[in-house]
Parts: C-alpha cells; structure tokens; sequence
C-alpha cells in the first residue's frame, strides 16, 4: 500500500497552483507564435489536396482531408481561444477547444511530409493544463493542489520522452543495435546537407562530430533520470539540454523551441509573481524618496503680511 502511495505522489505532488497558471500563460502564447513560425504551413498545404497523406490520428478519428476554409478556421479558432486561455479566462472550455484545434492542426501540416518529434511535449502540455481548472487569483495564488502537480508532472514525462524516444527510434533505425546510430556519419550528413551556421567550421573535424553523436546519443538515452532530479542537479540538466539546442540551432539550424517552452514546466514559476512585486514595490520606495528629498518650490508663494 505505500508503495502504490508513493507511485500516486510521484505522478501527482502537490504543487503549487500559480506555477500553472503561469504556464498556460506562456503556453498559449506561444502556440500563436508556433503557428506563424514553425507549424505554419497547413493553409497553403491545404491547397495541394493530391500531397496529402493523413496520419494516424487523422485516419483513427476520420477526420476530413484539409481544405483552405478549414485550415482558416482553425487558424482563427486558435488565434481567439489562445488569447482567452492565456488569460485564464475559462481555462477547461478554451484549454480545451486550443488542445483539439492545435492537435489538429499541426497533424494537416506534418501530413505532407516529415513528421517533427519537436511538438510532443506540447501537444500534451496543451491536453493536461485545462484539467487543472478555474485557478482563484491566477498568478498570485498561494493555493496548492494534486490537480497542478499531475498537469506538470505529465508536461514533464513529455519533455523527456521527446529524447529517450530519439534514442529508441535510433536504435529501431539501426537494425535494433545501440552503436550503428553513434558509430554513423549522420551528423556530418546533416551539415553536409545544410551548408551554413557554424556547422560548417566543424566538417574538417569527423573524429569530434563522432564525439559529438555519441555524447548526444548517450544524453538522449539516458535523460529519464532527470525525473527524479531536484535543486541544482534540475538546474544543471536543464541548463545542459538549453545548450544542447542552442548549439544544435547554431550548426544545423535545427530548433527544438516548443520543447524548450515545455522545460518551464520544471521551474518554480510560482517565484516570479513575489519577485515582480517586489521589484514594483523597490521603485515605487525609491520614487517616492526621490520626491521627498527635492520638493518642487511654488513660486506664487509669498510672505504673510502680518499686518494684513
């Protein structure tokens, strides 16, 4: 029996509420940047009817083929119901129609081609936020709850599922063999194939882009143990996946931004609302010294005229 309550403490920790609150503020806002920057293309896609080729999901719920009055509604759809969700403001009906529309939505535009494990985490940050519900004052609540710990909890399982699932289809690729993937040219392939950012400085130098695969095969393969890190040992794992994605952005021009945003779902956002206002109330204290220490002279001041 404690080992069952122990499981259920583990996927469900009390947390703080505001943390989510936070988050699905910068969630949705940043679905609305997702679909203008990366997931952009499902409108015109829609438009080449003949390159569709539905995927799974589509084909499990029979959903009709994209066409340019449906992509546009989506895209509207997002647009307006990202903005009430940002705002908390009906979390589980908004959350909830954002959740349906992006999935779909980023199903047609992954529908004519490759298929970006990059949008995993947030897909399912997009599904669990809205379980949490109405929030009592939002950023500044104190309140803590099973409900915000599991929505986390999930958003984090799949931010790290995004790379021990890398590892696994390596290894599927590669005939089921742990090496083949390390021990390939892959990664001087892929700066060969995109000539520009500072991967080019790097194709004189096979032996380190050998390093360099295994060092990242081994983070990939190995990254389920960041569940179960705290403190500073959290702090250093998540600053060494920032890295690993700002330098996959500098020599291949790869971005893994949606993960990215889900990785806030480890940080103790419910900090930031005391750290805003205590930074307000710093300026406002050193306003108002400022006011008293050089009081502005009136000049239509006179002397009293005793005598009247």
């Amino acid at each position: 029996m404690s080992r069952l309550r122990s499981v259920a403490t583990w996927f469900m920790p009390v947390l703080p509420e505001s943390r989510v609150a936070i988050l699905r503020t910068v969630i949705y806002l940043f679905v609305i940047i997702d679909i203008h920057l990366f997931v952009r293309d499902p409108i015109p896609l829609s438009r080449n009817s003949e390159l569709y080729q539905p995927l799974l999901i589509e084909r499990l719920f029979h959903l009709p083929p994209p066409s340019v009055p449906l992509t546009i509604t989506l895209y509207l759809i997002l647009v307006v119901f990202c903005l009430l969700a940002a705002a908390n403001v009906l979390p589980r009906l908004a959350g909830g129609v954002v959740a349906a529309a992006f999935t779909w939505w980023t199903a047609i535009g992954m529908s004519y081609g490759k298929v970006d494990h990059d949008h995993l985490a947030l897909v399912v940050a997009l599904w669990v936020l809205p379980t949490v519900g109405v929030i009592a004052d939002r950023w500044r609540s104190v309140e803590r709850s099973a409900q915000a710990g599991w929505a986390l909890k999930c958003i984090q399982i799949a931010v790290i599922s995004t790379y021990f699932l890398s590892a696994l289809t390596k290894i599927r690729s590669g005939g089921w063999s742990i090496t083949s993937w390390p021990e390939s040219s892959i990664l001087l392939w892929a700066i060969v194939r995109r000539p520009h950012g500072l991967g080019q400085f790097l194709l004189p130098y096979p032996e380190l882009l050998h390093v360099m695969q295994w060092l990242s095969f081994t983070a990939e393969l190995t990254s389920v143990v960041v569940l179960w890190l705290r403190g500073r040992a959290l702090l250093a794992a998540a600053v060494f996946w920032m890295g690993f994605h700002a330098f996959t952005l500098a020599i291949l021009y790869v971005h893994f931004a949606p993960t990215a945003i889900c990785w806030l779902a480890f940080a103790p956002l419910e900090r930031f609302g005391p750290w805003l206002r205590g930074v307000k109330a710093r300026r406002r204290e050193r306003a108002s010294r400022r006011s008293t220490r050089h009081p502005v002279p009136v000049l239509s001041d006179q002397a009293v005229d005793s005598g009247g």
